[in-house]
């Protein structure tokens, strides 16, 4: 038989009741109806020589006369009639209670609540049976409770609408069973998502509602909602962005910047809100002088006031502060001032709107890290978090030190929640840190496709574990193959080496190539190590080895230029090499919210061993800013490289650049450079030892609505490969002719990835170039 019970269920279940005249004076009690009952009976009181104990099959009579109070030979009235009644039902221990009166004696007959022999959930696929398992109070085993199964029921419904799914219903049932025993069953109606249909905002007029929207976390729902989960709506979720979007506005110098309410409102028919934040932005504040005064005797201010980068008419950012204060005390550390305090003083110029800032040498308080105590994780072993503070037990205290390192410990993308704080230690003068965390996935198994206009569709596919055996190390493994390409590749990555910022890494790899532009194929493997480390706050060092094995065949019954004919003769070539790659960046320290510069330079020495001696070299530099309230995005970008052979050895066409799409848009892989062409015979592209590729973006939206992920772009790209180490009379285009190509872009947020769709038209460009006027591709930042 199936039971069912809603709210009221645990009342009308229990069909409590007393069998004698004064039931209706102690009902009238109760319930407040108004019931005649003679007076002397509400006055009268009894005296039990016995009371009788009935129906209890588990609970022993001993425990319900603990409940009910009641001593033999005791005088007692209505009112402790009704006191007994009621603790014995509040124990939660009977479904019924019957207290009955006859003559001296005091029957007690309960009916006891059955015992829960399993739980189960039916209806459920967004949240297994073991999560629900962990939410519900109720367990088998033990007495079966209406009130706690009701519970039970809310918190079930709390997790799905922490989902966004509001409509969730959870109907608690009983399925009697033998001996006394019942199934508990939580039906779950899951409902949809609700998901968020608007955001908007009221009282911003230095930032667009477009523009905000990409800093919030949550997202209108669009087109493909199937494929987002950040379009549902989340309570917590709009308070996480509620911070972020306070720190979007601090940073770019809206010191006044308040949010004066979220209104969130839930339409008629339950599917979806209309979420509106109202603001006040203020003005936009920029720093005004900045001084160092010293309160530290001994501490000379004007080496501290070189120390730190803040610079007069700078947009004023909190974390530009920190950032000085941070250079600040790694001066202090070099001077052996271990208990040195930063205090930043602002003083705000509403006529100038900006803010002075004071910093304040002063000697702090001898307080000390007593030691770093850790708890919650499961997998990653201690030293990998530990490895993100930069003090250690028995080290000075510094507050802003901590911050930092909860942070790096959150960056490392291994927990869900990681929070870190300080408490007092053993003595006044010692503190204890307490990090809690909780593991989160981080390995991910993936099957793609991959889409190329030269090579037509491919198959990847790839594993990554960026917590290796709970070590902090990374370890990859791709496996890719398109008609005519094939890649396979394992690398590993460990990220702090002797518990050191510096990284090394390990990668093997081998590629079979035919490419569908040339009538040869190539075959490349090589293994590379190497170590980084930083050299300031912006700027990191790579040292690395390499060696490579290169050959290339020729297709059968082909013609071919006698260039790479007699390459192709050469048996399997050996390149082994010492390199380093610098590299500064900016975004590091994120000094400038709207702006960014990357500067790369890398040079390959052959000859450690090998067939060839060889010098490559390449660079890159990129400057991207954001203009117009940051809707548009501005990029440049120039890329160029070069290789030299030495010591009498000439370089492949696997060693020199080929010059197409990926690095120069508008041609095909191969479409410029030297050249060995014969009309009707063979048109080889030969690559060149160096090139030189300056490229041009602009990124603005097009007015579509947002949900769509849709953006536009326009590019210009000039450039040009050039040089051979061998030539011939049929050889083209050795020299530096500039190729120039105009294009417009279309970006595209999707589900597998954000595209890049290209269209471009070729302005000035060689005879016998391939041009490519369309191109399809994974959309990269820089």
């Amino acid at each position: 038989m199936t039971n069912t019970f809603g709210a009221g269920a645990a009342t009308s279940a229990r069909r409590n009741k007393f069998s004698f005249p004064l039931a209706a004076a102690i009902f009238a009690i109760v319930s407040g109806v108004s019931v005649t009952v003679p007076e002397v009976s509400l006055a009268q009181s009894y005296r039990f020589s016995t009371v009788s104990i009935e129906g209890n099959r588990r609970i022993p009579a001993a425990t319900i006369m603990t409940y009910a109070g009641i001593a033999q030979g005791q005088s007692v009235s209505a009112a402790e009639l009704n006191d007994a009644y009621q603790n014995i039902v509040n124990s939660g221990l009977f479904e019924t209670v019957e207290l009955t009166p006859r003559g001296g004696t005091l029957v007690i007959e309960v009916t006891e609540f059955p015992t829960i022999n399993r739980i189960s959930f039916e209806g459920n696929r967004r949240i297994k049976d073991d999560a629900l398992s962990e939410i519900v109070q109720s367990t088998s085993r033990q007495v079966f409770s209406p009130t706690k199964a009701e519970a039970d029921a809310a918190l079930i419904s709390e997790a799905y609408v922490a989902q966004g799914r509001l409509a969730a219903r959870v109907t608690p049932r009983i399925i009697r069973r033998s001996d006394n025993r019942v199934d508990l069953v939580f039906e779950v109606f899951e409902g949809g998502n609700t998901e968020v249909e608007r955001i908007s905002f009221v009282g911003n007029t230095d930032y667009s509602d477009r523009r905000l929207r990409q800093v919030l976390q949550s997202k209108q729902a669009g087109l493909l909602r199937a494929f987002f989960r950040s379009d549902t709506f989340v309570a917590d979720r709009i308070e996480f962005d509620k911070q972020v979007l306070q720190d979007f506005y601090q940073s770019r110098g809206y010191v006044d910047f308040r949010i004066t309410g979220v209104n969130a409102e839930l339409a008629r028919e339950r599917d979806g809100y209309t979420v509106t934040f109202n603001v006040q932005e203020g003005q936009q504040f920029k720093v005004g002088q900045v001084t160092t005064v010293s309160e530290y005797e001994g501490v000379d201010a004007a080496i501290y006031q070189e120390a730190q980068n803040l610079k007069s008419g700078d947009i004023y950012s909190p974390s530009d502060v920190e950032n000085a204060i941070a250079r600040m005390e790694r001066q202090a550390n070099r001077d052996g001032r271990d208990f040195l305090r930063i205090e930043p003083r602002i003083t705000r110029n509403d006529r100038t709107l900006t803010l002075d800032v004071e910093f304040v040498l002063s000697r702090g308080p001898r307080i000390f890290v007593e030691r770093i105590d850790i708890e919650g994780n499961t997998t990653t072993l201690d030293r990998v978090i530990r490895q993100q503070f930069n003090v250690a037990e028995g080290d000075p205290f510094n507050p802003r030190e901590i911050r930092e390192s909860a942070e790096r410990i959150r960056a490392l993308g291994y927990f869900s929640n990681a929070e870190v704080n300080a408490r007092e230690g053993t003595r006044p003068d010692q503190v204890i840190v307490d990090v809690d965390v909780e593991e989160a996935p981080t390995g991910s198994l993936s099957f793609g496709g991959t889409y190329s206009t030269t090579d037509g569709f491919g198959l990847q596919i790839s594993f990554r574990e960026n917590n290796f055996l709970g070590r902090g190390q990374t370890l990859g493994v791709t496996l890719s193959g398109a008609s005519d390409d094939r890649t396979y590749a394992v690398n590993f990555v460990e990220p702090r080496l002797l518990g050191r910022d510096l990284a090394l890494n390990f990668g093997i790899s081998y590629a079979e190539t035919e490419s569908s532009y040339s009538d040869y194929n190539t075959l490349n493997g090589s293994f590379t190590t190497g170590l980084t480390f930083p050299l300031t706050d912006k700027s990191r060092l790579n040292v690395n080895y390499k060696l490579a094995a290169n050959d290339i065949t020729l297709d059968t019954g082909v013609t071919i230029g006698s260039l790479l004919t007699a390459e192709a003769a050469e048996d399997l070539r050996y390149a082994s090499s010492l390199g380093y790659r610098y590299s500064f960046d900016t975004r590091l320290s994120g000094l400038n919210p709207n702006a960014g510069l990357l500067l790369e330079f890398a040079q390959d020495f052959g000859g450690v061993g090998g067939d060839i001696e060889f010098i490559r070299s390449t660079g890159r530099a990129v400057a991207q800013t954001k203009v117009w309230n940051e809707e548009i995005t501005l990029r440049a970008t120039v890329k160029a490289g070069t290789i030299s052979m030495l010591g009498g050895s000439n370089s492949q066409v696997t060693d020199r650049f080929l010059i197409g799409s990926s690095i120069m848009r508008g041609f095909t892989p191969d479409g410029i450079g030297p050249r060995q062409y014969s009309d009707g015979n063979y048109d080889d592209a030969l690559g060149g030892t160096a090139y030189a590729v300056a490229q041009f973006d602009a990124e603005f939206p097009l007015g579509l609505p947002e949900e769509l992920g849709i953006s536009g772009g326009v590019f210009y790209d000039i450039g040009s490969a050039w040089g051979l180490d061998q030539t011939a009379a049929d050889v083209l285009y050795e020299d530096a002719s500039l190729r120039q190509v105009v294009g417009l872009s279309l970006f595209w947020n999707t589900p597998i990835g954000p595209l890049r769709f290209n269209w471009s038209h070729a302005l000035q460009k060689e005879e016998y170039d391939k041009e490519q006027t369309f191109d399809l591709s994974i959309r990269t930042e820089f």
